[in-house]
């Protein structure tokens, strides 16, 4: 059974009168491996140096092990960090800088050489007790980073953007990495990243944030397949995200064609989101779908193909590993149980009528688009 071990109750976090956290509350479980996700300046990153104890909140408390922590100094604390900068010795051996911080803290040799190779062997690093820490790969330096950190016992650690400096191939292999430390040492893991692919790979619990506010805490499976606004459902894999009305239970309407779901509890003729995974559209003869239109994009993927089809103005995205040619009509059928409805909220004007990948399209195909990553150096220095 999961213990409460550390609480953030009303945390407010504000710089140069911008309010960065807004009454953030947070529950974190013993042995857990919990996932803050967000975009830049979501205020993830603040979070988690609250509860390092690098930053104190402007208001609100920190809560660890059922005792108040909140202006308690890191090194006090029972936590530590990995950043994404592993601030390795260059001149220490793997050996030497695992074991700096024992003996900083004066413990035995016999107990450092102990713990030291428990951590080597944790780490899969076992042979590279003596190679220099400039002499190894990304992903090596990262394994020397975490086991530094876990040979001094934590109880929990915090890791920001851990993965962001490996290319995609090793960031894949060390996701899988991380899991198994974390499983073995039964350690709870706080992980902060923009990635959601990655989040969800990982992850025992999710937290996506906005601008200072948790938008949605769950199992990377809830988040995925249960949104709770079209925030969540935007931000978390691609998707296509249309206005409805719900006209009864079980009963939604979108592009002027009602439609059976699986979700109630909605007052008569209210006004919904509906959320679509471009995975859970069957195509079939133009005649036998619930909507039909015509195919104006494909993109090969690997194993699937990107599809966009045009049906009454929308452009929805479509994910099939059949092939159909460019210009063809079809149509589409949706299952009950795939249609998600969600209510209105703040985020419903900036995603409702909308495919993620269409949109995406659009900003290729337009010259003065430069790109997510145009000014990524300067965004991601995050409050």
């Amino acid at each position: 059974m999961s213990k409460e071990l550390i609480r953030l109750v009303d945390c407010c976090m504000a710089f140069d009168d911008e309010l960065v956290l807004d009454h953030l509350n947070l529950t974190i479980d013993n042995s857990e491996f919990l996932t803050l996700l967000g975009s830049s300046g979501c205020g993830k990153t603040t979070t988690l140096r609250i509860i390092g104890g690098f930053l104190t909140p402007t208001s609100g408390t920190v809560y660890f092990d059922g005792a108040e922590i909140t202006h308690v100094p890191p090194h006090k604390r029972q936590i530590n960090t990995v950043f994404q900068k592993y601030a390795l010795f260059p001149h220490l051996d793997v050996y030497e800088n695992i074991a700096f911080g024992l003996r900083i803290s004066k413990t035995p040799k016999a107990e450092i050489d102990r713990r030291v190779t428990e951590m080597l062997d944790i780490v899969s690093l076992r042979g590279f007790e003596h190679r220099k820490a400039d002499a190894l790969s990304g992903g090596q330096q990262q394994r020397v980073a975490i086991a530094r950190a876990l040979v001094n016992q934590p109880k929990v650690l915090l890791l920001d953007e851990p993965l962001g400096a490996l290319d995609l191939r090793l960031r894949k292999d060390m996701q899988n990495e991380l899991k198994r430390i974390q499983q073995q040492t039964g350690i709870t893991f706080i992980y902060v990243t923009h990635d959601q692919e990655e989040a969800l790979a990982m992850s025992d619990t999710i937290v996506v944030m906005n601008k200072g506010h948790i938008q949605q805490i769950g199992t990377p499976e809830d988040i995925y397949n249960e949104p709770q606004n079209a925030f969540v459902a935007d931000f978390i894999g691609e998707s296509n995200i249309l206005d409805g009305c719900m006209h009864q239970d079980f009963l939604v309407e979108f592009l002027g064609t009602k439609v059976p779901c699986v979700d109630k509890g909605f007052a008569p003729k209210e006004k919904v989101d509906v959320v679509i995974r471009p995975e859970d559209i069957d195509i079939v003869a133009p005649d036998a779908g619930l909507l039909h239109g015509v195919i104006t994009s494909i993109t090969f993927k690997g194993i699937y193909y990107d599809i966009i089809v045009d049906i009454r103005g929308f452009k929805w995205l479509i994910q099939t590993t059949d092939f159909h040619p460019l210009g063809a009509e079809i149509g589409i059928v949706i299952p009950p149980d795939d249609i998600h409805v969600m209510k209105k909220s703040v985020y419903s004007d900036q995603v409702g009528d909308y495919s993620s990948y269409s949109d995406e399209y659009e900003e290729i195909n337009d010259p003065n688009f430069a790109g997510e990553d145009g000014n990524e150096e300067a965004a991601e220095d995050e409050f």
